[in-house]
This record gives C-alpha cells, sequence and structure tokens, in this order.
C-alpha cells in the first residue's frame, strides 16, 4: 500500500503509472507486480465496475474532490474506498465510537445515550458494525434520525456479523456503509486493525465507552492518537474489567467525559478546521448537487440550532456575539453553526463571523 501511493506521489495518475513499462529501482516494485500492471484491462474490474453500477454505490479513490479531507491526512489513507449509501455523508463532521464486543448493559446503555444526543446534534457516529458497542453506536443515531457510517474489515458484500446483514441496510440508508478491501473479501482478523486505522482516520476523535486492557478498541485510540486527533473515555467501576481500558486512556491523557457536551467542547477546534477544509474541496467541485450538502444531515434543526438560527440575521454576527446572544456552551454554538453552514442555511466570513444565506 504505501509503495503505491509512493508511486502516485512521483507520477502525475494511476494512468500514467499504469503506462510504465518499468520503474525506478528504489520503488521496488515486484516483476509479478509490473506484469500484472502491463497487462491490466477494464475486465479484471468487471464485477467492481457492474457493482459501481447500481443506485448508491461509489467508489472514491485518494484523488476524488469527494474523498473525506481528514481520512487524507492520516500516514496510509485507503487507495479507494467502496461505499453503499450517500458518500457525501463521509465529509460530515463525525465522532468515531467504539467499545467492547461483549459490553455490559451499563456500557450499552451509555452508548446509547451518547450517540442519540450527539446525532441529534448533527454528528455523524462512525463506527466498525461489531457486535456489542458497535452496533448500539449505529443504532442510537438511527433511532435520533441521524446519520451514522459503518467502516467494515471485510468486502463491503461480506456484512459481519451475519446477524447486523438487517442493520447494515439501514445504516446504508441512513448514512453509509464503507470498506477499503475487494468486494467479496472475508473477514481475516488481519484486516480488522486496517478498518481501525479507518475509522480513527475518518471521525475529528474518538469516543471509548468500553473497553478491556487487552482489546482492539485500544488500537483504534492508539492510532487516533497517532494522528493527533482527540480520545475521550468514559469512566466507570475500578471492578469492572471493561472499565480498565478506558481508565489506562485517561492516565496517558485521553480526556474523561460525562455527557454530549464534554465531547463536542473537545471537538469543537476540529470541527472548526473541518468547515474550512470542507469549503476548499467542494470548490474544486463543479456539481450543483454538491453546492448545498442540505440533502445530507438527515435531521430538522434541533432546539439549538433553531435558537441560534432565530439569533441570525442577514448581516454579519460574530462567534462570541451568538455564544453571549443564545447564552449555550460556545462547543455546542461550533457545532450547530457547522451544520447549519453544511445545510446551507449559513454562511460563514472571515473573522469567525456567521450570517443567515
Amino acid at each position: 500500500m504505501v509503495k503505491i501511493t509512493h508511486l502516485l506521489e512521483h507520477y502525475a495518475n494511476a494512468t500514467e503509472i499504469l503506462a510504465q513499462k518499468k520503474f525506478p529501482t528504489e520503488f521496488k516494485v515486484p516483476k509479478t507486480a509490473l506484469n500484472y500492471l502491463n497487462q491490466a484491462s477494464n475486465d479484471d474490474i468487471k464485477a467492481e465496475l457492474n457493482w459501481l453500477d447500481k443506485a448508491e454505490n461509489d467508489i472514491l479513490t485518494l484523488a476524488d474532490p469527494l474523498y473525506p479531507p481528514q481520512l487524507k491526512q492520516i500516514s496510509d489513507p485507503p487507495l479507494l474506498l467502496f461505499v453503499k449509501g450517500n458518500a457525501q455523508a463521509l465529509l460530515l463532521p463525525q465522532l468515531a465510537v467504539v467499545g467492547s464486543r461483549h459490553a455490559s448493559q451499563a456500557g450499552l446503555n451509555n452508548a446509547q445515550a451518547f450517540c442519540f444526543d450527539l446525532a441529534q446534534r448533527g454528528l455523524v457516529i462512525t463506527s466498525g458494525l461489531a457486535a456489542g458497542i458497535d452496533a448500539q453506536a449505529h443504532q442510537a443515531a438511527i433511532d435520533a434520525k441521524g446519520q451514522t457510517i459503518a467502516v467494515m474489515g471485510t468486502g463491503i458484500n461480506s456484512i459481519y456479523p451475519k446477524q447486523n446483514q438487517t442493520l447494515a441496510k439501514t445504516i446504508a440508508n441512513q448514512g453509509a456503509v464503507v470498506s477499503e478491501f475487494p468486494l467479496n473479501t472475508p473477514p481475516n482478523a488481519h484486516n480488522f486493525p486496517r478498518r481501525n486505522r479507518v475509522i480513527a482516520g475518518l471521525a475529528l476523535g474518538t469516543l471509548v465507552v468500553e473497553a478491556a486492557l487487552k482489546s482492539g478498541t485500544l488500537i483504534t485510540a492508539r492510532l487516533a492518537m497517532e494522528n493527533n486527533r482527540p480520545v475521550m473515555a468514559i469512566p466507570g467501576s475500578i471492578h469492572n474489567p471493561l472499565a480498565k481500558g478506558c481508565h489506562l486512556l485517561i492516565k496517558q491523557g485521553a480526556q474523561l467525559v460525562e455527557s454530549a457536551h464534554d465531547i463536542l467542547h473537545e471537538l469543537t477546534p476540529s470541527i472548526a478546521m473541518l468547515t474550512d477544509q470542507l469549503q476548499a474541496s467542494l470548490q474544486t467541485i463543479n456539481d450543483p448537487t454538491l453546492e448545498n450538502l442540505a440533502a445530507t444531515p438527515n435531521i430538522q434543526l434541533s432546539d439549538s440550532q433553531q435558537h441560534i438560527f432565530d439569533h441570525l440575521d442577514f448581516n454579519p454576527i460574530a462567534f462570541d456575539d451568538i455564544v453571549t446572544l443564545t447564552d449555550l456552551p460556545s462547543g455546542d454554538v461550533a457545532a450547530d453553526l457547522l451544520i447549519m453552514e453544511l445545510s446551507g442555511l449559513v454562511e460563514k466570513l472571515p473573522g469567525a463571523k456567521y450570517q443567515k444565506i
């Protein structure tokens, strides 16, 4: 994967790579790979092309303007993503929510409460479609009529675990199901850590609900830290083995969180940065359907968003003044303004000022 990335950095695009008869020795391209590239044709990807012809199926390459900018920032972003559902959902601010497959009832309740609240506020809930906390996080976002993204460690045609097939279909209708692996890739253990890096890379931050000390959940948290993304953890009883991973993360610098407000406050700087990145990306796309992301959030304005909107004018208002007028926490205001901006209701102006459109 890293070799391919280096080739893309050296050559203008994939077409130029395919045109090469040989490569500089420093790229260390195996002869078998070179022979395959020299003989490549559309027949080799016939199944993928047929899949792409179906409605709501997309393939995003690393060079695609719709490729999530936050994922592109990690050290080894996927060269392509198979997406079933709404590909534009990948552009919205996401929170990764991860935890034990064998969660306690208290952990499941926390995942439900946090994700329901955050999805209502406009954050996309991103997780791995696994049993336990993952499935509960997805379901909570669905229950809130928000959006959720499932990143799979299998091919997009190989839903795993099988008991989550119905959930995966619902996610595709209320967000997206995503995989970097070939369509029918079965569940191989070594692919799930790679899946975890995509979960951490897509999200502005990662929330760990429950995790044992030896847990794949901690891999996702570590990857988020390596990407300089906030990691947050819900504390639990010192007698609960599923809380020990969260406590370890808190000792290592993760933010202890007790409410959705804590999470929004932690993500405020990242949300503002993503807004600017999205504006830059969308300016390169000549597609009128993307000028407004109003179709993206599947929610009506929440009470706090309506409250903020009622205090806006067609004349610019400074962010600090909006916080003062609405008497809402600055983190909540920043998150709600971003959702309204991406929905085409609000425009962000230089100097952290906002106005109605």
